[in-house]
């Protein structure tokens, strides 16, 4: 049996957004369908789109979503028709040897990310007789979607659902990159490149985890005036000027931590972030792109620097979502004021164009049944 959902979905390459009526077929074994009623547009959709990321096409775009449980499958036990949920876009299966360690943003579920096929081979979107994979398995730019129950996690009634759509990549992301993958303590000096989604809860991480100094550097205005907003302490236009206020700051010691998570990655964020740290310093990229590090050795032996890569900010998102969920309900965390503007399905690529001009914190698509 199936259904027909509406869709946004790229075929191609570098070929706009399209939207379109998709079959979707019943959930089997241990999968869960969902009734979206909002999802976050994250850059990476548009790294896929522009072919800038590999995925395969065609593809049902969206790996951020939040609504309601519609139907399960035999054997799902994590959640129930009728509740509210959150899709997490890296599963966590809570028994492979990441999970069980306490690593649940590396679990071995999340190995077809980029394929948006089920781990039999198999799709649930279709069209004319062509499968049409879910980004992350999950396409939440749909009125309905097919996940495995792994990734999926219950959340209150009571929690917007626009606003509980972000926690599932860049709200826990941003956050996590600087508690848990930088491990950033009261006191400290950093610096954080790129105030976007991500960017932006990197910058209430640090501040809620006692950075002395939030240090942001982007080169739009209205992200440097909301970073101030999440909790940033200065904010810079150029990554020199930062250079010269930390030096100052610091008394020449430099940063503790310098935080990458630019739209896109390039080599000169990599040099910059390496350079703005001192002796023992680490740089923590999130960011996607095309950047190389081509660093002379010496720049981190010297001063014991440290580089490292972080996905999903080294959260555990059975944990960490319901958590940050939690600081948001008592004033803690900042999330309504991540959503700059909202959007229809079929105004998708209007919201891209609008966060490629610096015009977005975070847009939402709103998904009308």
């Amino acid at each position: 049996m199936s259904m027909t959902t509406r869709a946004v979905v790229c075929r191609a390459p570098g070929q706009p957004w399209e939207v379109t009526e998709l079959e979707l077929d019943e959930p089997r074994a241990n999968e869960v369908r969902i009734k979206f009623y909002a999802a976050g547009m994250c850059h990476s959709d548009d790294h896929i789109q522009k072919g800038d990321a590999a995925m395969r096409m065609p593809v049902v775009g969206g790996h951020e979503g939040a609504g309601v449980v519609d139907a399960i499958g035999e054997g799902v036990t994590r959640v129930r028709v009728g509740d509210h949920v959150v899709c997490s876009f890296i599963p966590a299966c809570g028994s492979c040897r990441y999970c069980s360690t306490g690593r649940q943003n590396l679990c071995d579920a999340g190995k077809n990310a980029s394929t948006g096929e089920f781990p039999d081979g198999t799709f649930r979107f279709h069209q004319d007789g062509v499968d049409f994979g879910g980004l992350c398995v999950l396409g939440t730019f749909s009125q309905y979607s097919v996940v495995s129950e792994y990734s999926v996690i219950p959340i209150p009634d009571d929690i917007p659902f626009e606003v509980a759509a972000l926690v599932g990549c860049a709200v826990p992301t941003g956050w996590g990159t600087a508690v848990h993958a930088a491990g950033v303590r009261a006191g400290q000096t950093v610096v954080i490149y790129g105030a976007g989604g991500v960017g932006s809860n990197a910058v209430q991480g640090a501040a809620y985890a006692g950075a002395q100094r939030v240090v942001v550097v982007d080169p739009v205005e209205f992200k440097r005036d909301m970073a101030k907003v999440f909790g940033a302490t200065h904010t810079f236009a150029t990554a020199e000027e930062a250079s010269e206020f930390v030096i100052d700051a610091t008394w020449g010691e430099l940063a503790d931590h310098a935080i990458i998570t630019v739209g896109s990655l390039h080599d000169k964020v990599i040099h910059d972030a390496i350079s703005i740290v001192g002796k023992t310093g680490q740089v923590t990229i999130t960011a996607v792109g095309n950047g190389r590090l081509e660093e002379n050795p010496g720049m981190l032996i010297g001063y014991q620097r440290r580089v490292q890569g972080a996905i999903y900010g080294g959260s555990n998102p059975l944990y960490d979502v319901p958590r940050l969920l939690s600081l948001y309900k008592t004033g803690h965390l900042k999330l309504d004021e991540l959503i700059t503007n909202r959007y229809t399905l079929d105004q998708v690529n209007e919201g891209y164009q609008d966060m490629l001009d610096g015009k977005n914190i975070r847009g939402v698509v709103l998904i009308d049944h």
